[in-house]
């Protein structure tokens, strides 16, 4: 979510328009409400999840998709829309994006099989995919120092805020049936704030762009989503073909494409033009290390929200508004912690990184515990592991993206950036994938014994989430000690 400035050819950039004062103001709400808009949707299909199922007759790998494919279209094109918004204005880009986005939502509130509804939430990745990488351009090139510090910890707020209102706002929606919409409310939602976005982005948004005009690495952009979609598709639906040989070829294919694209991108970068992904940065020790958390961290974090819901609402019966109340402690504890991660991430920021994946392991080991012992523990048990649990995503989340480019050049930090939140996205696609594979799986077989069901099937996937976490902290190692060591290169 961030700005892509390419790492060899370095384009100068029009004076920006920096504005001031209530202007500044309307401009950051306008552009934060829009990426807390993406975040929010990222999550909030989790919490609907069993009443499309009901509705469309949706099988399991369909709802994995309607989540997957989100992340995973936002992912392929986050990139490259930050390069479209270098060249042609982030203002005019980020608008087309938001129209994009809200025009998508309604055709997702519109569905009417499973198939429409993953086609059009692919549509509604790709127009976010537009929008989001313009966030960081705009707040970086029209605001003042004082101004713009202020705008990015609101960012780390809004973060951690909509990872875990998501659930919690799509309960209320469901279970409101509000117009007798039902699940499709969710989407709804978003037309008129997009709109309100729109009239107020038009009138007080800056423009800014940069001078250069390269061409855009679309054969990269391309061939990096084809190996993407190669490696997630037989992940995601091998259960239900029952693992055929060509699952794992497709696998095999995607991984090769993946590397005959690095070699492309290099090609690409040595003369002179934008890469999708720059190789040079793999270099980079605490970034290379840093991608590897970060897909991790958030993989595991999309993963567990779209589960846990599940098992709350066919496992123990839950309603979409008791759901998202259970989930409501996750958001009570990072919202505590996301204030201190971003107060103290320039001096203790790898402390604090590692701090908060461990707490996240640790919740999920006493989950675990809770599940082993009642497959329904009640609304007070299941707030404690939920509640330290957000505790640690509010040491972690707000500041890991900072604190992962402080090992980066100062010059590389754009389209370091960009690649990161890309991986960012695809890690994300790729936990509902691998773990929900692990989750259905366990649901259909598994051993004999006191869970059944949904329960077996979270008690089975929780501690590959703690593992997962347990990793992140180890790679967060990799990084720099403080969020603002970028100074020292």
């Amino acid at each position: 979510m961030t700005t892509t400035a390419p790492s060899g050819h370095r384009p100068t950039s029009t004076p920006p328009q920096v504005i001031g004062g209530r202007a500044a103001a309307i401009a950051v709400l306008v552009v934060l409400v829009a990426d807390f808009m993406d975040l929010l949707d990222a999550t909030i299909v989790s919490v609907a999840a069993p009443d499309v199922m009901r509705d469309l007759g949706a099988s399991e790998s369909a709802l994995q998709w309607t989540v997957a494919g989100y992340t995973l279209a936002m992912g392929a094109a986050l990139i490259t829309g930050g390069r479209v918004g270098d060249q042609f204005g982030r203002r005019r880009v980020f608008l087309l994006g938001l129209a994009g986005f809200a025009t998508a939502s309604i055709l997702c509130a519109l569905a009417a099989t499973p198939a429409v509804l993953i086609a059009t939430r692919v549509l509604q990745g790709l127009a976010a995919g537009l929008m989001v990488p313009q966030v960081f351009g705009i707040i970086r090139s029209s605001l003042a120092p004082g101004a713009r510090a202020k705008a990015f910890g609101a960012y780390g707020a809004v973060l951690s805020l909509a990872s875990v209102a998501g659930p919690l706002l799509g309960g209320l929606l469901v279970d409101a049936d509000l117009f007798g919409l039902g699940w499709r409310a969710v989407f709804w939602i978003n037309v008129p704030v997009a709109a309100v976005g729109l009239a107020l982005g038009a009138k007080y948004l800056p423009d800014s762009r940069s001078d250069a005009r390269m061409r855009l690495d679309l054969p990269g952009a391309l061939a990096g989503a084809a190996a993407t979609a190669l490696v997630l598709l037989p992940l995601i639906q091998g259960r239900e073909w029952n693992w055929p040989w060509w699952s794992f070829a497709m696998i095999g294919a995607g991984a090769a494409l993946g590397a005959a694209v690095l070699v492309w991108e290099r090609r690409v970068a040595a003369r002179g033009d934008r890469p999708v992904f720059d190789p040079a940065l793999l270099r980079v020790r605490a970034f290379s290390g840093g991608l590897a958390a970060s897909a991790l961290f958030f993989g595991s974090i999309g993963a567990f929200f779209f589960l846990f819901a599940m098992y709350l609402q066919f496992g123990t019966g839950r309603t979409a508004l008791e759901t998202g109340l259970v989930i409501l402690p996750y958001a009570i504890g990072a919202l505590i912690t996301s204030g201190i991660g971003v107060q103290f991430a320039a001096r203790i920021g790898r402390a604090l990184l590692i701090g908060g994946s461990l707490v996240l392991a640790a919740s999920q080991l006493l989950l675990l515990v809770l599940v082993r012992e009642d497959a329904d523990p009640g609304y007070w048990l299941l707030a404690l592991p939920l509640f330290v649990g957000g505790l640690g995503l509010g040491l972690t989340a707000p500041s890991l993206i900072n604190v992962i480019l402080a090992g980066v050049p100062g010059e590389d930090a754009g389209s370091a950036g960009a690649v990161l939140t890309t991986v960012t996205q695809v890690g994300g696609a790729a936990g509902v994938a691998v773990l929900g594979a692990v989750f259905f799986g366990a649901l259909e077989g598994g051993a004999a014994g006191p869970l059944d069901g949904y329960g077996r099937a979270l008690v089975t996937i929780l501690p590959w989430q703690a593992a997962c976490y347990v990793l992140a902290a180890a790679l967060m190692l990799l990084l720099p000690k403080r969020a603002d060591a970028q100074a020292d290169h």
